[in-house]
């Protein structure tokens, strides 16, 4: 079943007085309910197939984001009509405005970017780190395109410092022994695609702040799965990807950059039509775009802009405090019966995220029995560890079979 809009936020009104519902209610048969009801699970039919606890590596495609995108491939088909439409500027400001209301920024402080990982890279190359020079300061749980991009511009003279982890968490106490005043910017994965782990972004913030240091933050595996404010945390640069939480589609994001440093301490590095109005070709004059658009170039994938912008909206409807306490009952089941079953927790007790991380025995046999058991999670092979992720649609039926196939019983959480 494929909801239009009005549909959509409609039965998310109904949702809503359904949680109301059920928050009065911690226990039901012997253990704690959701705060989301099962028959959310319509919205996402490709779940009804398997266990899907894979949400941090690709979030399921829902009716309301197909819709948008089937409307998209309507207009291009067959031109503007009923229910046909371009998602054209006006449209595209009012997602920005969206996403920026998510995270608490405005919407002249975001662009649109491909993915998470380009969003970086504009800010390291408008940085110029490696002609200034300096050190850069990470951690052991950041992402895989972080460590290699860093890794790389060490061999140009950027001083690289990587903070290991302790029990798979990162102490702000051991980045500020790495920050220091020369140390020109701080990067982290504000929520860690390792384990989960959940930076304290003000304590780094604060502490890179007072030494000249600047802060980049990864939140893709955040936005739209924990609240996240970026001038409360004091972020200076942040991107996205849409295709996990914010519940969009591969190919298009986000990036946030602080008014106060566009054009100046991150001027432009690339070029293009979508950063200037009022082009006259004769005298080659034209008129800049405020804010950051600066930093966008071409024309954007418009499918998967309108697609997350109904993604952004789902996940508004719900709420994202809601998403995060309807993952915490699951995700709190997962720490208490997997290590049990002889599975070595990766995730420090008590962080707030939907993903946790499990150490193995043998990634090749689990990986065969997530498989046989119609599991859909992530297997590191290379580093032995288990991935899980609990998305909206997710149940204690997914988590009871999760406990089974990897070696235990359905718990009667007594």
């Amino acid at each position: 079943m494929i909801l239009g809009r009005r549909d959509f936020l409609a039965g998310a009104g109904a949702l809503a007085a359904t949680s109301r519902t059920l928050r009065g209610a911690t226990q039901t048969a012997g253990r704690p309910v959701g705060i989301f009801p099962a028959t959310i699970r319509a919205d996402f039919p490709s779940v009804t197939r398997e266990a899907y606890l894979n949400s941090a590596a690709l979030h399921p495609l829902g009716t309301f984001a197909a819709r948008a995108i089937e409307q998209g491939v309507a207009y291009r088909l067959y031109g503007p009509g009923e229910d046909r439409a371009d998602f054209g500027n006006e449209k595209q400001q009012q997602l920005k405005a969206s996403y920026a209301s998510l995270i608490n920024a405005t919407a002249n402080e975001i662009a649109f970017i491909s993915n998470t990982s380009d969003g970086e890279n504009i800010v390291v190359m408008g940085l110029d780190l490696a002609k200034k020079r300096g050190n850069v300061v990470v951690d052991e749980l950041h992402f895989t395109t972080s460590l290699y991009m860093y890794k790389e511009l060490e061999k140009q003279g950027v001083e690289l410092r990587v903070v290991k982890h302790k029990n798979w968490a990162i102490n702000p106490e051991d980045m500020a022994r790495a920050i220091d005043r020369n140390t020109r910017l701080v990067s982290m994965a504000l929520v860690s695609n390792v384990n989960g782990f959940m930076h304290d972004g003000k304590s780094v913030s604060d502490i890179a702040h007072a030494r000249g240091a600047l802060v980049f933050a990864d939140i893709i595996q955040a936005a739209g799965a924990v609240p996240v404010d970026v001038k409360a945390l004091g972020i200076d640069f942040a991107s996205a990807g849409t295709y996990k939480w914010l519940m969009g589609e591969r190919g298009f994001g986000f990036l946030y950059v602080k008014e106060d440093l566009q054009g100046t301490v991150l001027p432009t590095t690339r070029y293009g039509h979508r950063q200037v109005s009022n082009f006259n070709r004769t005298q080659l004059t034209w008129k800049p775009l405020p804010g950051a658009a600066k930093y966008e170039t071409g024309g954007i994938a418009v499918l998967l802009a309108a697609c997350v912008s109904e993604g952004i909206a789902y996940v508004k409807a719900l709420g994202v405090d809601k998403i995060r306490a309807h993952a915490r009952i699951l995700t709190d089941r997962l720490q208490k019966e997997l290590p049990s079953l002889g599975y070595a927790p990766l995730t420090p007790p008590g962080t707030e995220t939907p993903i946790v991380a499990f150490g193995l025995k043998d990634a090749a046999a689990t990986g065969k029995a997530l498989q046989a058991g119609k599991v859909a999670a992530t297997i590191i092979g290379n580093e032995s560890r288990l991935r899980l992720a609990v998305s909206v649609f997710n149940t204690h039926d997914d988590i009871d079979r999760v406990v089974s196939v990897l070696g235990g019983h359905t718990s009667s959480m007594v």
